[in-house]
């Protein structure tokens, strides 16, 4: 089978989740489940042609029409979707000076692309991740303790869930879910925010699993 194509995005805008320095712990956990084209330039979304996966690490969610529509009619007709950890920050935006103004509400269209959002985190710490689904995504993953920023999030009940966060001080918030968008695919995996959580050997797993899941013939 031909190695898929993945156009990884994300921004330098936020010291956070500065994208060159995390761009490559993303691309060592894919590994090589895929063939990685990284890029800072939200124009690429525009044309999604020649691409199987669009991996998604952007903070600031704010897309021009062409760069929206580009995205969410290659998942409808087919194309896969990865969201890891910022890209279900569907409310914070760039205020012009290095900071984050809020939306009122996530971009809509982002929002039922992901089914979920974030909403809000504590400190990083060490917590577990169990899993709950028997899944193509989950094969061969277990349970695991990662240090990595806890989101909290809202879903959708019309998603997978294929893992629970176990911490001490906040419910079993989801972990990684996946949907149908269409005739696309989606999944999202709210770790990595720390190089650790990438480094984590189950983690690493479960995004490759999810890799092959998404891009199936």
């Amino acid at each position: 089978m031909q190695q898929p194509s993945a156009l990884v995005i994300g921004e330098t805008t936020f010291s956070f989740h500065d994208f060159e320095e995390m761009r490559p712990h993303i691309e060592s956990a894919i590994g090589d489940a895929a063939e990685v084209t990284a890029t800072t330039d939200k124009d690429a979304l525009a044309d999604l042609a020649g691409y199987d996966l669009v991996v998604d690490y952007l903070t600031d969610a704010t897309l021009t029409p062409e760069q929206l529509d580009g995205l969410l009619s290659f998942v409808r007709d087919g194309g896969a979707y990865l969201g890891l950890h910022c890209a279900a920050d569907l409310i914070n935006v760039h205020d012009g000076d290095g900071g984050l103004d809020k939306r009122d509400e996530p971009f809509p269209d982002l929002r039922d692309l992901l089914g979920g959002h974030f909403l809000t985190h504590p400190e990083q710490s060490t917590f577990g991740v169990e899993i709950v689904s028997d899944h193509a995504v989950t094969d061969g993953v277990g349970d695991f303790e990662v240090f990595d920023e806890p989101y909290q999030v809202d879903v959708d009940d019309d998603v997978t869930v294929l893992a629970r966060m176990a911490h001490p001080d906040l419910t079993d918030y989801p972990v990684a879910w996946v949907r149908e968008y269409g005739a696309g695919r989606v999944c999202y995996a709210s770790l990595g925010h720390t190089a650790e959580a990438f480094e984590n050997d189950d983690y690493r797993r479960l995004l490759r699993n999810a890799v092959g899941w998404l891009v199936r013939d």
